[in-house]
């Protein structure tokens, strides 16, 4: 065993630093969820991957499992209370609690504003902020029954710091994130649950392969990036385990920016 290994396990125990613990994630089916769902059960928790296709999520679930984690593939469409209620209930009922939530489900419309549809507009809203709101509205009333705290880590973006052309609704969706988090953590620190959020700046991801894979868009992201490079979705997963960690147990209300450096441009 290697002295890097030797520390870990004095610091966290053998079974990793989520070990004993109970974590969501939605929108794990690919992407930056799919990331922060292997690296959640990479360190010990046992995970609820959920999405809207429970074939996809299942696929992520195998792939923990064959690596001798712990997972459990949900269907959910966050913006439907009656099936955000059946998630929790479901995560509860395999593993007996949670202990973590991650709000990660998000989509992504291109509309010029002045040509925005109503239909866009919600359909943004639902999933990105009203399913937030709606996922931690039952996993806290959860964390809160328990009596032993949690963590709810929201997924915003940088978008929603600083506006994007053509994304209105989605600069919108994620700025409300950024406040809802803050109202969250207000609310609900007095039954030690911590709320914050992580903007991820350009990351290589299904949702942005077709932005990436033209090559002056690509150029163009990262001229705006001091480190020199498109982020990963370990990147974001990273930041989430730390957040979701005892170590984060005094920060609550606030945005952890993951952007390569490109806010600093804004």
């Amino acid at each position: 065993m290697g002295i890097r290994n030797k520390i870990k396990e004095k610091l966290f125990g053998s079974k990793g630093k989520m070990a004993g613990r109970v974590a969501i994630v939605t929108g794990a089916r690919r992407g930056i969820g799919k990331g922060i769902a292997l690296a959640l059960a990479k360190a010990g928790a046992a995970v609820v991957v959920s999405d809207i296709s429970l074939e996809e999520c299942q696929l992520v679930c195998n792939e923990i499992t064959k690596s001798g984690g712990k997972a459990f593939p949900v269907r959910c469409d966050v913006s439907v209370s009656a099936e955000v209620r059946q998630m929790v209930d479901a995560a509860v009922k395999k593993f007996g609690r949670v202990d973590i939530l991650v709000n990660n489900a998000g989509i992504l419309r291109f509309e010029p504003f002045l040509d925005m549809k109503e239909e866009t507009w919600d359909s943004v809203m639902n999933v990105n902020l009203k399913g937030c709101l709606l996922c931690s509205q039952a996993a806290a009333r959860q964390m809160a029954r328990q009596g032993t705290g949690g963590k709810i880590v929201n997924i915003t973006s940088i978008a929603g710091l600083s506006a994007f052309p053509q994304i209105a609704a989605y600069n919108a969706s994620k700025a409300g994130i950024i406040s809802l988090t803050k109202s969250m953590a207000l609310e609900l620190a007095s039954d030690k649950i911590n709320v914050n959020a992580i903007a991820p700046g350009a990351i290589d991801t299904p949702m942005t392969k077709d932005m990436l894979a033209d090559e002056q868009t690509k150029q163009g992201f990262l001229r705006n990036i001091p480190r020199g490079r498109i982020g990963v979705p370990a990147d974001i997963a990273n930041a989430v385990l730390f957040l979701a960690s005892d170590e984060a147990d005094y920060i609550t209300g606030t945005v952890l920016v993951v952007d390569g450096g490109w806010i600093c441009h804004l």
